[in-house]
């Protein structure tokens, strides 16, 4: 069949999720097991609380960045990318499992933060350094208002989520307009609490492995390799999305290569934030910040902090300025997989050290298994909630428009 002639068949709601589906919540469900046995059954209970937090960390900010670019392109009322909505809200409809993917953090938490009630890490704090913890924790660092804080987080995340979608499936059925105009108006009020929740979130979950080291732009450090991995993966999604009511049938170039200049653009967004933070705390040179970067880009640490550089910045930056490679999807997946891949190093840099300390980069096969673990149940439900659903708004208003764009 022809591109043409595929472009104008009618689509039906999908139904072959379940062969990838199934498969999904297996390997998930063993991973997460053997994370489990790794933290309960062997004495590496730091290496396997960190992996699982590494791995929690990469799959929700992705899902969380899906719900905010959606919630931006209505804002923008950007018309282009209707016809790859679908899968970004399907991305975000993930976020209600985290939920329970988070209980694991909770069971190891006293082996992640020296905050955390009965924590054996309290006792490597010493002198001035735990008077300045006592003084942090009794304000911000405590159980109480830490529950309260991810109440909220995942309320705004699973709400935003829900009725983004939701009303973008209901559009699928009646066809009203009304509903984009209701999807327009909402997204432009939620924005800044998304951004809110995730920035405090990334301070929660990341920023208070060392809770004396501080960074107010932290936050738009972490989901700006949130977006970067989101975008490799609409992109990923969009070149596998070939066959009957898929809707890559009738994606173009044109969207390709528009998907390659938001790598490219949050590729040197996420350089930018990085040297900023950077030069940010060390023109301080606060004796209770700088040792953060002190230990990852001295010592042992210096080569990750080397492949980060040339890794996440240099190399998709000048490869991704091609723009015969943005229009040729197969190519394009492949630096796609490339930046999942050093995303994935970017958050070992950021947690790993906080374990280890000077000693340097290690392995524990808990970063496999916790990786697949959660990565797979996400998955899993994310491919669920596709089920029996179009997967492009097909009554947009739009979508005939963002089916015949074209590069101005």
């Amino acid at each position: 069949m022809t591109p043409a002639a595929e472009a104008s068949a009618p689509l039906e709601p999908y139904t072959g999720t379940p062969k990838l589906m199934v498969p999904a919540f297996g390997v998930g469900a063993l991973g997460i097991l053997a994370t489990l046995a790794g933290f309960f059954a062997t004495s590496a209970k730091g290496e396997a609380a960190h992996a699982y937090l590494l791995a929690f960390c990469y799959w929700v900010g992705i899902s969380v960045a899906f719900t905010i670019m959606v919630a931006i392109f209505h804002t923008a009322k950007a018309k282009w990318l209707i016809v790859l909505r679908r899968t970004m809200e399907t991305g975000a409809s993930a976020i209600p499992i985290f939920i329970l993917l988070f209980i694991p953090i909770v069971l190891m938490a006293g082996y992640l933060y020296p905050w955390w009630p009965g924590s054996p890490l309290l006792s490597e704090i010493h002198g001035i350094e735990l008077e300045h913890l006592a003084h942090k924790q009794h304000g911000y660092l405590n159980v109480t208002f830490a529950t309260v804080r991810h109440v909220i987080y995942f309320a705004v995340w699973c709400f935003a989520a829900w009725k983004l979608r939701g009303l973008s499936l209901k559009q699928d059925t009646t066809g009203e307009l009304d509903l984009t105009v209701r999807m327009r108006r909402f997204s432009p009020g939620i924005l800044p609490f998304l951004a809110l929740t995730l920035t405090f979130a990334s301070f929660d979950w990341l920023m208070s492995l060392t809770p004396l080291w501080q960074s107010t732009i932290f936050g738009v450090y972490y989901f700006a390799g949130s977006f970067l991995a989101a975008f490799c993966i609409l992109t990923l999604t969009t070149a596998r999305a070939r066959g009957k009511d898929l809707y890559g049938n009738v994606v173009t170039t044109a969207h390709f290569h528009n998907l390659g200049k938001l790598m490219l653009a949050f590729t040197a967004f996420w350089a930018y934030i990085a040297f900023s933070q950077f030069l940010l705390v060390w023109i301080a040179n606060i004796p209770e910040e700088a040792p953060w970067y002190g230990v990852r880009i001295f010592g042992a640490w210096k080569p990750v902090s080397l492949v980060l550089f040339f890794g996440h910045f240099v190399l998709p930056f000048f490869t991704l300025l091609s723009r015969n490679l943005k229009l040729q999807p197969a190519k394009l997946s492949v630096v796609a997989i490339y930046l999942l891949a050093i995303h994935a190093v970017d958050l070992y840099w950021l947690i790993w050290p906080a374990l280890t300390g000077t000693t340097g980069p290690t392995f524990h096969w808990t970063l496999i298994t916790a990786f697949v673990g959660v990565g797979g149940i996400a998955v899993g439900f994310a491919l669920r909630n596709s089920r029996n659903h179009f997967t492009m708004p097909v009554k947009d208003p739009y979508i005939a428009e963002s089916l015949r764009y074209v590069q101005p």
